[in-house]
């Protein structure tokens, strides 16, 4: 893959035995196609690999998989990327075919579909957050919601990838992530983050929170997780004042996280929509679903839960402390929030995480075999070179 060869590369993963682990993790039809083929004479065929929706391509871990493996089998496999990493791909289009040994190819189907779909569905999905809020960065804090590392290195790194996208269209886009292990994708050494809720209630108060963070990370910036106790906008003004040159400076953040089963302090219904009325009115004078209310109006960090924040801390000279907001954030949460203006400076986020797992299966199919096209009935649209003939 000539076009990523000066983008990090995936983490390396020790494996005692990569043979042993491909029999065992692989659906076994692929290792019996593989004996069979081996007792009936081997064939040169050509996989073409898809998935069902637009997606955002993203297979550099699949394809330094296979080219591991390649290297392991003694084996030739020539893999044609027919999308560049951060390309846009249509629905059914092949993002590569795969040419080599049948037989050294049959049992790989499983596992090097598990390394793409997923990382090109939620490549899409960080782009079209991007996209969303071009103005805003974003953190990945995904790796809370992944099922072990090898998720969350493909999550980090499918961001990563859409990100890239979106900011070649102007986007701001992931400036980070939240862990060590997964910084590399994003350029970074190491992961960023201040405090979690367990401070906040170790410490007994946001104050000294922000205070027992500074005195042991002085250099820092300071990032303060605010609704801890209820009181976002007290607590807000509170750390402000304690640190007034980074406050000054624009080393001051305030994390907003306000769980959905109350409003931020100050805001009821009739409130979040009198915020908006003075700050963004087109966003709440047309239609609505209610999960758009919700995120305009509605409990946790809502639009109106920003603006309101902003005006506390524009109104005590705070203007240049930034607002981090997290909670939920989705590409639909993205483009509301955008609708109604809101004054985000960061977004942290795990919500590129697909929602349905099943528009993650990506799909494998032989297209040819020993040069001969030949597929099953229904896709030809796979066949390279604009060929539709079904092995004439």
């Amino acid at each position: 893959m000539s076009e990523a060869s000066d983008r990090p590369r995936a983490a390396a993963v020790k494996r005692p035995d990569l043979e042993q682990d491909i029999v065992a993790r692989t659906d076994s039809y692929f290792n019996r196609t593989r004996a069979i083929v081996e007792k009936f004479g081997d064939s040169r065929v050509t996989y073409a690999v898809f998935l069902r929706r637009p997606v955002i391509s993203a297979p550099r871990i699949a394809v330094e998989w296979l080219e591991t493996v390649s290297q392991a089998r003694g084996t030739p496999f020539e893999i044609e990327v027919k999308y560049p990493e951060g390309a846009w791909v249509g629905a059914g289009d092949p993002l590569l075919y795969l040419t080599g040994s049948f037989a050294a190819l049959s049992d790989l189907e499983t596992l090097y579909l598990q390394k793409l779909g997923p990382c090109c569905v939620a490549a899409h999905n960080a782009y079209q957050m991007s996209l969303e809020l071009p103005e805003a960065a974003f953190l990945a804090m995904d790796a809370r919601h992944c099922a072990g590392f090898e998720m969350q290195d493909m999550m980090a790194y499918a961001a990563s990838v859409g990100s890239a996208a979106a900011r070649r269209e102007g986007a701001r886009g992931f400036i980070g992530n939240a862990n060590d292990a997964t910084a590399h994708w994003f350029g970074g050494n190491a992961g960023r983050g201040t405090m979690p809720h367990a401070l906040i209630g170790y410490a007994g108060s946001t104050l000294r929170a922000a205070e027992m963070f500074h005195a042991a990370f002085p250099d820092e910036p300071l990032t303060v997780l605010v609704d801890y106790f209820g009181q976002e906008i007290t607590d807000a003004l509170a750390v402000a004042r304690r640190f007034p040159e980074h406050a000054k400076s624009g080393r001051l953040s305030v994390r907003l996280d306000t769980h959905g089963g109350r409003f931020l302090e100050g805001l009821d219904p009739a409130e979040s929509y009198a915020v908006l009325e003075r700050h963004a009115p087109a966003a709440i004078r047309r239609y609505r679903s209610d999960s758009e209310l919700r995120h305009l109006v509605g409990t946790g960090v809502s639009a109106a839960a920003i603006w309101r924040t902003r005006e506390g801390l524009d109104a005590a000279g705070f203007d240049k402390v930034k607002i981090v907001a997290s909670s939920g954030f989705s590409v639909a949460k993205c483009r509301v929030m955008n609708e109604a203006h809101a004054p985000v400076d960061v977004v942290g986020t795990g919500s590129f995480i697909p929602d349905r797992w099943s528009e993650t299966y990506a799909t494998a199919d032989i297209v040819e075999y020993d040069g001969t096209p030949r597929v099953k009935v229904g896709r030809e649209f796979l066949l390279r070179n604009g060929r539709r003939r079904n092995g004439h």
